[in-house]
């Protein structure tokens, strides 16, 4: 199927022009004015933004954790995604300690296979890795899983050691992996969550109180240490508060390869939601923690000048009722995540661009171009120019929403609340395109459950 999209100002991270655009074979294969062409479809863009697919570095689809799994799968999650102007997602597989990473990897496959409604790629959660299974991180790659994530966080759980740390990201910087840090203190926080609990502490506002910036500074910190010893670049995933920013900018001004991302919840969302009556603020309880408000200058400052490189969402539902629930007498139990991968574009947008915080093109940066760079995707994905993916987004910089659960026009993600709930946005992904097929028109689907292609990205070359 053929496809000609007309009239539309083309956006990119660096380019900013009128032109139609003409789609075969899954492709771009021409970008010009008034191209007169035949085409199967024709989408008027007059008046609309024409942006690359949005690229989400950071979810977690169909994950077991806290004693449930995450509410939407690799379905109705990238659905979801696919209505928010999202056309490319990068999941996290997760090794059990003591398995091999490529039998988890194989689980994965098995979970996305014929689900997945839009092209997906895998990290590799490494939760152990022992001198001689090192060799498994080299047969990753080749899988095209270029990138890993390890923990500070979850001790006897997901929390690894400095010396696995240290002997990981070694081996990375021999294949030209990278590493993906969770970088809190989570020995310490153990600590905390422990005394807090002792003296009757149960409610879900202690689960930040009992994360304080410092213990997340204090994490980055040392994994941006470790891996200059090693010798490797490293990424900070989530990154919430200006304690750890500080200590990603100190490390970049003395030239290491030290990248890092934010999520719309640190840019949008406060401390403040954990003071809702009963047990509503559960349904903000994620790692790290909201933090307090004045962070979220310092956060947009840092993705203004390049210190943070994309925004992701870390996008981990539980339902409320159902599965947050499970710590109703004792915040550590409360599975940890919230849902966002459907909101993404239109609250960067409206936050960012609306805003006058950042420019139309450092948008695409920060939510297609840079992730595409820094995971090896890019120009496949994350661009508009002859012979990338038709990953295409027809985005209507005017139209306003007010985001909620009830909404079907901002909410398809499978669970049972919204974490932006009430916020008017402007901005919204109108018309998606997905290497060339229409997905979503006017707020209806047109995709389908398998249509998404698994990703095998290239090796890291630090060109974000």
């Amino acid at each position: 199927m053929s496809l000609l999209i007309r009239n539309g100002r083309i956006v990119t991270a660096v380019d900013d022009y009128r032109a139609d655009v003409f789609i075969e074979d899954e492709t771009i294969s021409h970008i010009g004015l008034d191209l007169d062409m035949d085409a199967d479809r024709i989408i008027d863009a007059r008046d609309k933004l024409v942006i690359p697919g949005g690229v989400d570095p950071h979810t977690h689809m169909d994950m077991p954790f806290g004693g449930t799994t995450s509410a939407d799968d690799f379905e109705t999650g990238t659905r979801a995604a696919a209505f928010g102007g999202t056309t490319t997602i990068i999941d996290f597989v997760v090794q059990q300690k003591g398995h091999s990473t490529l039998e988890a990897l194989e689980t994965w496959h098995a979970k996305a296979e014929g689900k997945a409604c839009i092209d997906y790629g895998f990290h590799m959660i490494v939760t152990d890795m022992e001198d001689e299974r090192l060799w498994e991180m080299r047969r990753l790659c080749d899988e095209g899983i270029t990138s890993y994530k390890m923990f500070m966080a979850y001790p006897g759980v997901l929390y690894v050691d400095d010396g696995t740390l240290f002997r990981a990201m070694r081996k990375a910087a021999d294949d030209g992996t990278l590493v993906c840090m969770h970088a809190e203190n989570g020995i310490v926080i153990d600590e905390i969550v422990k005394r807090h609990l002792a003296e009757g502490k149960t409610s879900p506002r202690y689960h930040a109180l009992t994360r304080p910036t410092r213990m997340e500074a204090e994490g980055v910190h040392r994994a941006i240490a470790i891996a200059e010893v090693a010798g490797a670049p490293v990424y900070i995933v989530h990154l919430s508060c200006a304690d750890a920013l500080e200590q990603v900018t100190l490390a970049r001004d003395r030239g290491a390869p030290v990248y890092a991302e934010t999520c719309p919840q640190y840019l949008f969302l406060d401390i403040g939601h954990y003071e809702q009556e009963g047990f509503e603020g559960a349904k903000y309880v994620m790692t790290p923690p909201l933090r307090e408000r004045w962070n979220q200058d310092h956060l947009w400052r840092g993705l203004a000048f390049g210190d943070l490189h994309s925004i992701a969402t870390d996008h981990c539902p539980f339902c409320f009722k159902d599965q947050k629930a499970l710590g109703i007498d004792d915040f550590s139990k409360i599975p940890n995540g919230a849902p966002g991968v459907e909101n993404r574009m239109s609250l960067v947008y409206n936050g960012g661009v609306v805003a006058g915080r950042i420019s139309p093109n450092k948008f695409v940066e920060l939510t297609s171009t840079a992730a595409a760079k820094l995971f090896g995707l890019f120009p496949k994905k994350g661009t508009i120019a002859v012979g990338s993916d038709a990953d295409i987004v027809v985005f209507d910089p005017k139209r306003k929403e007010t985001i909620s659960v009830g909404n079907l026009h901002t909410h398809h993600m499978n669970v049972d609340y919204n974490a932006y709930e009430g916020m008017e946005v402007q901005g919204v992904s109108e018309t998606v395109v997905c290497r060339g097929r229409v997905v979503v028109a006017d707020g209806d689907w047109h995709g389908h459950s398998g249509g998404g292609n698994f990703l095998k990205r290239g090796t890291f070359d630090g060109r974000a």
